[in-house]
């Protein structure tokens, strides 16, 4: 421990240890580290732990001295050298793995096991040729995978460097804000509402703060904090009032903090082994998932296959094992991982110059197969420039007095601020000199509305605002405009106060209610018990116009194929309003307290029908998304507030935004650096076209590949030779991984973009059955050919179908890359260099030196000419048979979507 680091003080109290509960309290908090533990450590760098094991019973005071800090935080360099000692504020360190051993890593890839086992056969063996040969195509496989997954990683890191989280911190005086990871133990943090707690923290100052620690107590309900020292009868660990802790969110107030626990010395470091589940796999995982298993069945059944018929007929047992391990290593898509980590680079670099940021690679391409997109609507299709442009009373008429009383609910509020309390605070100053604020009751979205007690000229008032059917609700008298007398809110009143709220809602005004009560001057804290017997003063009428972009976007996802739901907790007439003004094609609605009613069964039946979610809580976002998956919808889930996390997280793809709170920020896969939805679907076609040209690669394994391993496989039963050597296959299969390498790059045809695409591993293994053999009929005739015909010998036979072989194998991608015409389809030029080169190089080998190497001999013109003529007649013949298998297809896809439709109906 350096000179500068605060003192470990590992004395425990007798009396704190004498209770169990505070013992284990403290044994959540890790305890400093001697020498010993550093060099036990798996990782070898110290916990960043408490210097003292019970901050939160120490004197405020005493802890600072402790910690070497004092209120205005530690010096840069100070924060700098306990960053170095204690390492990043982070659950799980990144591994910062040397570029040396990331490449060696590679070679315990199975496939290259298989191929490096080859080499060592082929070099006890004394094949030397073989044995450089495919030590060097091995290399070269593994250096390509290693160049382009570097790459990739490293622009993906950059970009989710841009979102990631930062916190304001307090050093040498001067508030500035660094990122989460850069905390140490001793910094000065400044907390308000809607920030997560970067680290376990001491209060120094707090005012109004209330916290949710669900993640780690499973209270859903949000904790007020004070700063002071805990009481030593403390009972329960999630009772510590003095401190906030990792993990938690701020729920309303603000806070000044001192770091006293980072990263995995944290409380909740301490279970993080136990939050750290794997996530359940996406239906993009999946589906990578299930094309490995088929090319694996399908890899073992032809190897097996080959070595029966090679054992039967007696042939060479090593020459035949070689063969073995080729054709499996030809049969397997090698560059798979590469093409998909890139194509998702790729597509993540195309979505940020679209004003997209994504957290999460694989949720490209969930937003890709996304078909319902879940959203709020403020500031989606709204202009989210609200204005208070009426005050008025239960009967329509202005009254000066709802500002009054709106103006110092809202000025004293220390939640999370709306843009409906900034209209409030805009609308007209007004002094609350006179005004002391006493206590509050934050905001939470059961309730619906946030409560201030305050104080003027010696008299107390619990001032009350929110949703208006709440407010009211809770009302049991009523004032007019200009009248100082209160009147009994009876029904006949009620029925004009929700006619006037009709009414306005009609119009298209957001409105919040606003009521107040007197109470004994004595009363110095106020609860939601004291939320009654209010007298209702009346309405904060505000405009927010509907947004003139949201039309032309709404339109585009539309043609996209996605559904647009709105879930709002806003009122059903305003939502109706915003959204027939921007043609939203209205369904039925639905409002939260009937949603309630639903069981499971019934609301799903509902949710195909519906477009408006209106007065909904949380929770019941979070139940709407999950049943809209339930019934085999990919959603999306646009929010930014704290109520929207849960949302976030049950979506297959949250989006946020840039400005949006800690919370919802962190729960999402993709940040939005513009609030409008033209940018989710401009989101939407990178993630199909990423996903687009992922499987262009996956189709051309499944389809002329296995076709030339299956030809390969078939045709030890006919010859008395191998139809190809064993470094042949090797290099047939790294020339043809080469010519996809720019896959990755290729242009998509916007009718692989119009509708949303998914992992179908039916139509994978349809398009292989059908195109497969297409390519292996065509292997057949060359067979044929060469030796009836041409009268090839061994070595001609080999070199004459390599070329052919990998001529098909490579010029397919242009018939394959689009489900249009290829000559209506351009590709980029990358890849038309990248094969067309390919194929030459394969054209050139047999006449140069190097071809020797390999086994080749020239091939004479009229055999190329030939062999030129099937491979021109077999691109024909492809397209034929592509043209219509995408047609059949279409069909059948638009019959099972009616089927679909019909059940959900």
């Amino acid at each position: 421990m350096g000179a500068a680091d605060p003192p470990a003080l590992c004395g425990w109290d007798s009396a704190h240890r004498a209770n169990p509960a505070v013992s284990s309290l403290r044994r959540d908090q890790t305890d400093p580290p001697d020498d010993r533990d550093d060099h036990a450590r798996p990782d070898g760098a110290k916990l960043r732990a408490s210097c003292a094991p019970d901050p939160w019973f120490r004197p405020l005071s005493e802890l600072l001295v402790d910690f070497r800090s004092s209120p205005d935080g530690l010096s840069a360099d100070e924060a700098a050298r306990r960053l170095v000692s204690q390492g990043p504020n982070l659950l799980e360190e990144p591994r910062r793995q040397h570029l040396l051993f990331a490449f060696l890593r590679r070679f315990g890839n199975p496939l290259v096991l298989v191929l490096l086992f080859a080499a060592l056969t082929a070099a006890l063996t004394n094949e030397r040729a073989s044995f450089l040969i495919i030590a060097t195509i091995v290399f070269l496989s593994v250096l390509i995978d290693f160049v382009q997954e570097h790459r990739a990683e490293k622009a993906a890191d950059a970009l989710r460097q841009r979102v990631a989280l930062s916190v304001r911190v307090v050093r040498q005086g001067q508030t500035k804000e660094v990122p989460a990871a850069d905390l140490v133990t001793g910094d000065i943090v400044l907390l308000a509402a809607g920030n997560l707690v970067p680290a376990d923290c001491r209060l120094v100052e707090a005012r109004d703060l209330f916290v949710n620690e669900a993640l780690l107590t499973g209270e859903s309900f949000p904790v007020e904090k004070d700063a002071g020292d805990a009481p030593d009868t403390l009972t329960s660990t999630s009772t510590l009032e003095n401190g906030v802790f990792m993990g938690s969110s701020v729920v309303s107030g603000t806070a000044r903090a001192l770091v006293v626990a980072t990263g995995r010395a944290t409380r909740l470091g301490a279970i993080a082994g136990a939050l750290n589940r794997e996530p359940s796999p996406t239906a993009f995982t999946l589906g990578i998932r299930s094309f490995g298993m088929l090319i694996v069945r399908l890899t073992v059944l032809l190897v097996l296959f080959v070595l029966l018929v090679n054992l039967l007929f007696h042939r060479p047992l090593m020459e035949s094992f070689l063969f073995a391990l080729a054709l499996a290593v030809g049969l397997t898509p090698e560059l798979l991982p590469m093409v998909v980590s890139v194509t998702l680079a790729r597509g993540a670099i195309r979505m940020a110059n679209k004003q997209v940021i994504v957290k999460r690679l694989s949720a490209i391409q969930d937003l890709g197969a996304m078909d319902v997109l879940c959203s709020d609507k403020t500031g989606t299709l709204t202009e989210s420039r609200i204005k208070l442009v009426r005050r008025v009373d239960i009967a329509g008429n202005e009254s000066g007095d709802v500002l009054q009383w709106a103006y110092v609910n809202a000025g004293f509020e220390t939640g999370l601020k709306s843009p409906l309390d900034d209209a409030i605070l805009a609308s007209a100053p007004i002094d609350l000199a006179a005004w002391r604020k006493i206590d509050e009751v934050p905001f939470d979205f059961e309730r619906r509305r946030v409560s201030v007690l305050a104080e003027r000229d010696g008299r107390r008032f619990l001032i009350v605002k929110g949703a208006p059917e709440d407010v009211i609700g809770h009302s049991s008298s009523y004032a007019l405009a200009g009248g100082d007398a209160t009147r009994p809110l009876d029904e006949t009143a009620r029925t004009t106060a929700l006619a006037t709220l009709r009414q306005l809602g009609d119009e298209g005004f957001r409105v919040l209610g606003v009521a107040w009560r007197e109470v004994e001057v004595s009363r110095d804290h106020a609860g939601i018990a004291d939320e009654s017997e209010l007298t209702f003063a009346g309405f904060a009428v505000f405009l927010d116009p509907p947004k003139e972009s949201a039309r032309a976007a709404l339109e585009a996802l539309y043609a996209l194929g996605v559904a647009v739901k709105i879930v709002t907790g806003d009122n059903e007439r305003v939502t109706r309003h915003v959204c027939e003004s921007l043609g939203i094609p209205m369904g039925s609605i639905l409002n939260g307290p009937d949603l309630a009613k639903l069981s499971d069964e019934a609301l799903s039946a509902r949710l195909a029908g519906t477009t408006l979610f209106c007065r909904v809580t949380p929770p019941q976002k979070a139940r709407v998304i999950a049943e809209l998956r339930r019934r085999g919808n990919v959603v999306g889930y646009l929010g930014d507030g704290i109520n929207d996390a849960p949302s976030l997280r049950a979506a297959d793809v949250g989006l946020s935004v840039e400005g949006a709170v800690d919370v919802a920020r962190e729960a999402a896969a993709m940040i939005l650096l513009k609030h409008d939805l033209g940018v989710v679907a401009g989101g939407v076609r990178e993630g199909r076209r990423t996903f687009a040209n992922i499987m262009k690669y996956v189709m051309m394994g499944t389809s002329s590949n296995f076709g030339n391993m299956f030809s390969m496989a078939g045709a030890v039963l006919v010859l008395p030779f191998l139809p190809m050597q064993p470094v042949q296959i090797l290099l047939n299969n790294l020339l043809y991984d080469t010519s996809e390498i720019a896959i990755p790059l290729d242009r998509v045809d916007d009718d692989m973009i119009s509708k949303p695409r998914h992992w179908d591993m039916n139509f994978i293994q349809n398009f292989m059955l059908v195109l497969g053999p297409v390519s292996s009929l065509f292997d057949f005739a060359t067979f044929a050919l060469l030796l009836w015909v041409f009268n090839a010998s061994e070595a001609l036979f080999q070199t004459g179908w390599f070329v052919e072989s990998l001529a098909t194998q490579v010029l397919v991608i242009f018939v394959i890359r689009t489900s249009a015409r290829p000559w209506l389809s351009r590709p980029h030029p990358a890849l038309a260099a990248s094969s067309l080169g390919i194929v030459a190089l394969a054209l050139a080998l047999p006449f140069t030196p190097l071809g020797a190497w390999f086994g080749f001999v020239p091939v004479p013109a009229h055999v190329l000419l030939t062999l030129a003529a099937v491979t021109a007649f077999y691109l024909v013949v492809a397209e034929q048979v592509k043209h219509w298998f995408f047609l059949r297809a279409h069909v059948v896809r638009e019959q099972g979507g009616r089927l679909h439709q019909h059940r959900q109906a």
